[in-house]
Parts: structure tokens; sequence; C-alpha cells
């Protein structure tokens, strides 16, 4: 594909194909975006949804967002696109091996995003070519893009549910699996040099605890020394009255000290009670079982602003047991080497280490509390800031050590979800309906989540993927036991689903 070229202001090459709108596109090339497009006018708008086949609900970007004029999308228009010349040189260009042009714009954007950490953009109004085209997409198309992308398990599992008694689908499985193989070892875009902070952003720290007051200090210690000053921590401590010591968070600290008892229950309702007391410019949420080095906040404000963002993930790296300090931090991250430095689209977020413009945790308001008692609430938060039009990047400049202890922290109410019978205390997502005999699976508040923000078709298909992999996924020995339990798991899966739409009919909650 010969493409044409605009250089920018700054001497940066834009490649592009189409008409783009050239004002529009100075302006786009100075932000976080890699690739634009304005696909969803033209035709391209939730394109090749059999990608659920293989990403279920795990993937966020899996549908186009609605009602942005901004917003990460993957599904390129081959005829109108552009993109910075050194990333469409890193990233190789189209794959060829596609006989559809269609198939391979959207192999690249779905690649770009996926795995090279290139960030591709649909901008409203930057195209304006309003032809609707129509997307053809052929079963060998589609099963050559898994063989290329995916294990083959993912296009066996394609060939069932498209309907393995269709002479047509088995064809393309076959024409795929003879004549191509997965593509491993992606080119990876190197991350931006990070600029000098510009302004004096204040920030806020955020730590929810609970029975792990030794941890919060060792956390506090490491805010204290930070190479940008933290201006303000707050600490929304759920600690039991017979086991707290409230004179442990007397010391002195360079910042402000806010410290809240916790009267409520849940980490949602903890994070949503200390985004109240905030005043900073921006907001950092952090577990209360993390260390962090000396250039932490300083570079989650750097990247934000080299990239024009307004929230970012860090780093969180597991530790081997909860003695390991920064020290060993520092040796997992030599270890890491190149795998370390990628910064894109993060496909997820974490409480446990992000940064957000205080704005848009305000836009939100904070945590969905529906998720209290359970799990799911940080990819939540995460997914709805990207509704907002928002880019969350990975931040591999502000790695956290985790430490894991393996007793306190809020999981101590969410473990009742476990236990049956007498002995169980309700979970806030039972609502008013207290779990019996019947322990949901997979976690109501995951599933929640899943009903949520996907449609009531990729539900099913994830409920597919989910009793798929099950039986398939464990010890061959095992298989028999686990088909003669599918009937009980139904009921667990429908248990779960159950209180999912109880909670998605009482509506997002914060308080």
């Amino acid at each position: 594909m010969k493409l044409n070229e605009f250089v920018t202001s700054t001497g940066e090459i834009i490649l592009y194909n189409g008409k783009p709108n050239f004002d529009k596109l100075e302006i786009l090339a100075t932000g976080a975006g890699d690739i634009w497009h304005s696909s969803f006018e033209q035709g391209y708008k939730n394109a090749f949804p059999e990608l659920v086949y293989q990403t279920a609900v795990f993937f966020i970007y899996i549908n186009d967002f609605d009602n942005l004029d901004e917003c990460l999308s993957w599904r390129i228009n081959p005829n109108q696109f552009a993109v910075r010349k050194s990333i469409w040189e890193t990233l190789k260009g189209f794959d060829s091996e596609y006989k559809n042009v269609q198939m391979q714009a959207l192999d690249f954007g779905y690649n770009a995003l996926r795995n090279s950490a290139a960030i591709p953009l649909y901008s409203k109004g930057l195209f304006e070519e309003s032809v609707v085209e129509k997307i053809n997409i052929t079963a060998k198309d589609r099963y050559v893009f898994f063989r290329k992308n995916f294990k083959i398990d993912h296009s066996i599992f394609m060939l069932y549910r498209k309907g393995f008694w269709k002479w047509k689908e088995w064809d393309a499985f076959f024409y795929a699996k003879k004549n191509f193989k997965q593509t491993t070892n992606r080119p990876i875009v190197r991350p931006r040099e990070l600029l000098n902070i510009e302004g004096n952003p204040s920030v806020s720290y955020i730590i929810p605890t609970m029975m792990r007051q030794d941890f919060t200090l060792q956390l506090l210690e490491d805010l204290a020394v930070q190479t940008y000053p933290v201006s303000q921590v707050v600490i929304v401590d759920a600690t039991p009255e017979d086991l707290r010591d409230e004179k442990l968070y007397q010391k002195q600290f360079p910042f402000e000290l806010i410290v809240k008892w916790q009267q409520t229950k849940g980490s949602c309702r903890a994070r949503n009670e200390a985004i109240e007391l905030c005043t900073g410019d921006y907001i950092v949420f952090g577990d209360d079982d993390v260390r962090v080095q000396p250039n932490f906040i300083e570079n989650h404000i750097r990247i934000l602003q080299t990239y024009k963002v307004n929230a970012c993930n860090g780093l969180d790296i597991r530790a081997d047991n909860q003695q390991q300090d920064l020290t060993d931090l520092a040796e997992k991250l030599e270890k890491l080497d190149e795998k370390r430095w990628s910064v894109g689209a993060n496909p997820g977020f974490s409480n446990a280490n992000s940064c957000v413009k205080t704005a848009y945790v305000r836009k939100l308001v904070g945590n969905d509390i529906n998720f209290d008692g359970g799990y799911g609430e940080d990819s939540d938060f995460g997914i709805s800031l990207v509704k907002l039009g928002q880019i969350v990047i990975l931040n591999p400049f502000s790695p956290n050590l985790h430490l894991k202890p393996p007793v306190g922290g809020y999981r101590f109410w969410g473990n009742q979800a476990k236990i049956l019978g007498k002995k169980r205390k309700a979970q806030p997502w039972e609502l008013d309906t207290p779990v019996k005999n019947i322990r949901p699976v997979p976690s109501p508040t995951i599933m929640y989540g899943i009903v949520k923000h996907f449609t009531p078709q990729q539900v099913v298909e994830y409920k597919y993927k989910h009793f798929f992999l099950y039986l398939f996924k464990g010890s061959k020995k095992g298989i028999l036991y686990r088909f003669l339990r599918i009937p009980y798991k139904n009921l667990q899966f429908k248990k779960s689903l159950f209180y999912a739409k109880k909670l998605n009919d009482l509506g997002i909650r914060h308080k």
C-alpha cells in the first residue's frame, strides 16, 4: 500500500490514505494517538464481532464506544486512515498474507492496540468521507486471523460455535491450519522520552486499609521521600477498634495526612470516602501492602503530561514474600529488561497502582459499591474511564512491589463468600436473597461487571467459553468427572447471573 505523507509543524512525518483534515491531524499528532481514523461513520463500527470467540468479555475494546468524538478503536478503514511514519515502519505495515485489505487493516489495528503498545484512535470528522463500506470477511479470512493471532484452541472453539456441521467452516479451518501458523514476537513501540513536569500539580494519595497498619506505615515512609512531593495522603482504615492502634499515625510527615476510621464496609466505599476528602489535581490509588521507589509519583505525573492523557496504571510487581523490599523490586525490574518497556492502552485497570486526574475521578464519582464483597471494581473503574473517551495508558516508569501478606485487607470480609450454611455471613451483593445451598460461580460481582458492560449475546458467548474451558482445560483423567458435574456447574452459573442481574437492575451506586 502506497501512502501519502504529511509533515507536521514539528517535522514529524504522518502517512495517510484518503483525505484527512490536516488542521485536525496536526493537533492529533501532539497527543497520545499513533493511528487515527473516522471509521465509525464508514461502516466499520463494531466490525468483526467474531473476535468474541477468542476474547469473550476479557478485552474491553471488543465493542466500540458510543457518543464520543474521540476514543480508542482498533477498527481501521484501510481507505481512510493516518499513522505516524515511525509507527508504520516499526509495525511493518499491513500483513500482505491476508488477501482482503479490510482484514489487513483490522489485523493491523488489533495488534497495534493489543500486542504492540501503539494507540489507534477514532476521531470524528478527521476524515469527512461518508461512504459506508460493506465489510466482507470470509470464513477463510476469519480462520486465518485466528490462526495467526491465537492458539489453535480458539479456532476449534469458533468452529464449534459457528457450526461444526458446516463444511464451509471445516474447509476454512483446515485451510488456515495448513497454510499459516501463529505469529510470535510482535514488534513493540518504544516509550516516548518523558518530559519534565510542567507547573506544580498537587497529588493526593489514597490508601484503603484493614488490619495492616504496619504495612501502611511502611508505605507512608516511602511516600515521605518522593522526588516529587505528595501533597496529601488520605487513609481510610477499617481495622476493628479492638485491633487498631490510633497512635501509629501520629508521626509527622511532609504531607497532609488525613486518617478516617471506616464505619461502613467494603473497599469501594473506603475509596469513595477518601475521594471526597481529596484536594489534589491528581489522585493516586494504591493498596496498603505496596512499596514504591522515590521517583514513583514524579514519573506518574511526567508520563501523563508527556502523552497528554488523564489516567495511567503503573506496573504491579508481585513480591515473593512480604519481607522483600525496594532492593528486591530493583532486581525484579532488571530481570524484566526489555519486557518492561511498553506504554500503550492498558487492557485493564488496577487500584493497586494508578494515577488519574481528579476531574475525571469526580465525573465517575468513585467506585461502584455494587462490587463490594467481591472482585472486579478496578476493571469496572477502568472501562468506565474509557467510556468517557479517556485513554488509560500503562506506565512502566512507576512500578510498585506488591507484598500480598496472607492476612488482613478487605478480602477478610469477602472470604465469607466461600462458606455455605449457618456460619456464612451475608455479602453485600446478596441483597435480599441470601446464598443457601448453591454457591454462585463465577463471582457474582465479576458477572455483574460483564452484564454491565457487554452485550447480552457476549454474555452468552462468555457462558459457552466458561464451560468449554472448564471441561477441556483440566487433566484428561478428570474429564468424565467434570462432564458429570456440568449440571451442577450450570446451576452455579445461573445463580451468579441471577445476582449480577439484580445488581444491574439497581444501577450504579456510590454510597
